[in-house]
């Protein structure tokens, strides 16, 4: 099983590489498979694998996707049922 992990793009290395923050932990990226690293990447969330932005995602599932990672890393308190219903 392959993970790949959501984060946002917060600076340019090169040409080919940007700094991409992932929870926190910022890690320099390849960015080839998704036509290399320009200004015009700033600021966009990608999934991360092996040192590889794999896809561009929307804000909203890079977020969800990094609770549901800490919720099953055990990070963050899982909601109850009870505490959804009315």
């Amino acid at each position: 099983m392959c993970i790949a992990i959501p984060g946002k793009i917060v600076s340019i290395v090169n040409e080919n590489t940007a700094t991409v923050d992932m929870g926190g932990v910022r890690r320099d990226v390849n960015m080839d498979l998704l036509g290399g690293a320009s200004e015009s990447v700033m600021g966009k969330h990608v999934l991360v694998h092996v040192g590889y932005a794999i896809a561009e995602i929307s804000e909203e599932e890079s977020e969800e996707t990094m609770r549901l990672l800490k919720q099953i890393a055990g990070l963050e308190e899982i909601d109850t049922l009870e505490s959804e219903s009315p």
